[in-house]
């Protein structure tokens, strides 16, 4: 089973980045592949071309290892597809150019001006694409209905297969995510049925995650913003009357997520291109987990006929407390054993690789008959890719625990003295040895790397190695 994850907008990009730093821990989802394709007219978006880059790192980290039978390793194991190039869905005619001639509004007769003069302001009209529809659906919904005629939307309709699914990310108070959800839908349900796997598509499993405002936007240093946060609310209640009669009220979708927040923190104002690098936010990682239990439903559950979804499902999200900075005991117990112990276990991996490899490189654990060496340590997937990989991942946590509202699960500053209290409000378990904090870690990375595959290759040696390694601490440590 594929899952084609429709991202649309800057929140879309950041929800599928957040999805990819799960699955690098090695969260498990139950599908065979996912296939992100993102809707953005911003393709210098920062946010956007971040997200690109790590699933790039992903993507080469999960070729090099092949899962095999020897191999007990989740890290990485989820397979994610580039179906198009770039991930991303080209937009034509929106870079340099205006959407008064994008429109063709001065070739309309006067009355069909008269009736765009009543749905666009001169502003919208003035309005330059290139970094999206700064927070104006109205234009967006004119502009993206495009897609559906694009050589990528055909790529995506030749690939899709019977079982296969769908899932949409988008906020609801911007321009971009709130008008092209509901286009997409709508061409996804009504697809033009000429098309290839045309009907596998209309009554495919379809969910989606709207996302409502949950940051503020600070003025811009002239003090005339194009996109004003203080509107966030009331275009998300109008979106919101909008979907309640044109989406649930035609049953488009087999199970529909919200998410909000009632505590916003205050970003630099941006109107996109590569200013536009928002810091990682819980709520994204909560979209994610949306996808992962979309992807766990039973097919019973998410069928449709006609277009139309038979028993659609809404779900929003709770959690145990409303901590202004949440660690994993925030949380319920259905979402902790999704994410503690993967996030723990990768997060101690990331640790010992900053903080005592060097230190470590001589044990007989890296002097085995197929050594760790210089030239393991000095190649490609190891400096040029894991080491990229550790560095997005922590800087994504970094990045959530310094966010308002805060997560902080882990504390990421070294503490050699106390390796294993790195997990937050986690106190660790004893373990009967002598040895304690990185002398463990050694000492069990000496034991385990005899019982590692000898047919597995050096990259792949490594990594299951390292799995078993942390994947025993934690249990031992009682860390998850």
């Amino acid at each position: 089973m594929k899952t084609y994850i429709f991202c649309i907008g800057g929140t879309g990009a950041r929800v599928m980045k957040a999805l990819a730093m799960l699955l690098t821990t090695g969260v498990e989802i139950n599908t065979d592949e996912i296939v992100p394709i993102f809707i953005d007219p911003d393709a210098s978006a920062a946010d956007l071309t971040r997200t690109i880059s790590f699933l790039r790192e992903y993507k080469y980290m999960n070729e090099q290892l092949h899962f095999s039978d020897d191999m007990k390793n989740r890290f990485f194991k989820t397979k994610i597809s580039e179906l198009i190039p770039n991930y991303r869905l080209e937009l034509s005619n929106t870079r340099n150019d205006r959407f008064r001639k994008y429109m063709g509004f001065d070739s309309l007769d006067i009355a069909n001006q008269a009736l765009a003069y009543m749905l666009f302001s001169e502003k919208n009209l003035d309005s330059d694409m290139e970094v999206g529809f700064k927070g104006n659906p109205n234009i967006g919904s004119v502009v993206l209905n495009q897609f559906a005629q694009s050589d990528a939307f055909n790529d995506f309709t030749n690939s899709f297969r019977p079982g296969d699914r769908i899932f949409i990310v988008s906020s609801i108070f911007g321009g971009t995510g709130a008008s092209g959800f509901p286009l997409l839908l709508k061409n996804l349900r009504g697809i033009n049925m000429s098309l290839p796997n045309a009907g596998n598509i209309k009554d495919a499993a379809i969910g989606a995650i709207t996302v409502l405002p949950y940051f503020n936007l600070a003025q811009s240093q002239d003090g005339t913003n194009d996109i004003d946060s203080s509107t966030f609310i009331s275009k998300a209640k109008a979106a919101l009357e909008y979907y309640a009669k044109n989406i649930s009220g035609n049953n488009s979708l087999n199970a529909f997520y919200y998410l909000a927040d009632d505590i916003y923190d205050m970003y630099e104002y941006s109107e996109g291109g590569t200013t536009q690098k928002n810091k990682a936010h819980i709520i994204e990682l909560l979209a994610a987990l949306a996808i992962i239990d979309f992807c766990s439903m039973d097919n019973d559950a998410l069928q449709s006929s006609k277009g139309k979804a038979l028993n659609p499902i809404y779900k929003e999200f709770g959690a145990a407390s409303g901590d202004e900075d949440m660690i994993f005991s925030s949380f319920y117990d259905d979402t902790r054993d999704i994410i503690q112990r993967p996030m723990t276990e990768f997060t101690l991996f990331c640790k010992f690789l900053n903080e005592h490899l060097n230190s470590s490189k001589s044990l007989k654990w890296a002097k085995g008959k197929r050594p760790f060496d210089g030239n393991f340590f000095n190649g490609n997937f190891f400096k040029s890719h894991l080491v990229k990989i550790k560095e997005s991942y922590l800087q994504w946590l970094d990045e959530m625990a310094s966010n308002h509202r805060g997560f902080a699960p882990f504390h990421l500053e070294e503490m050699k003295k106390d390796v294993f209290g790195f997990v937050a409000g986690v106190k660790p378990g004893r373990v009967m040895n002598y040895r304690s904090n990185y002398d463990l870690f050694d000492y069990c990375l000496c034991d385990l790397e005899p019982k590692v595959s000898n047919n597995l290759n050096t990259e792949e040696r490594f990594i299951e190695l390292f799995y078993r390694t942390v994947n025993k601490l934690v249990t031992d440590k009682k860390l998850a």
